[in-house]
């Protein structure tokens, strides 16, 4: 297998793989009161009408999940993360649309910041 490494992108194709320099995950974690069969269901739809209202926000969806009890804390707990450089906008709308979720014991948050060292490019023949 030749296997060519480029350091830099020098192929237009490579130059639209090019990641950001920056980039900040924020993570949103629900503490649910309960689990229930239709609790998914409540938090996709929950999370719909967050991407409705979000057209002013900088951001990309990541992931989406439900923690078991007991996988970090006591509390089920759903999470949500998306990458975005605007964590107050994204925040006060997350707040806006969960802070009046009745399944919901508390939200906290994690924001964390990566910063790229390195970067290159490659192809694996196939």
């Amino acid at each position: 297998m030749n296997e060519i490494i480029h350091i830099n992108a020098n192929t237009e194709f490579e130059k639209k793989l090019v990641q950001e320099q920056f980039n900040v995950n924020v993570a949103f974690y629900i503490h649910l009161n309960q689990f229930e069969t239709n609790t998914r269901k409540e938090l996709n739809d929950k999370i719909e009408e967050v991407f409705f209202f979000s057209k002013s926000i900088d951001w990309k969806f990541d992931s989406f999940g439900i923690e078991k009890q007991g996988s970090r804390e006591k509390d089920v707990i759903a999470y949500f993360i998306f990458r975005t450089c605007n964590i107050e906008k994204l925040k006060k709308l997350f707040k806006q649309e969960f802070g009046s979720y009745a399944n919901a014991i508390k939200i906290t948050c994690s924001v964390a910041k990566y910063e790229k060292i390195e970067e290159s490019f490659f192809e694996l023949e196939v």
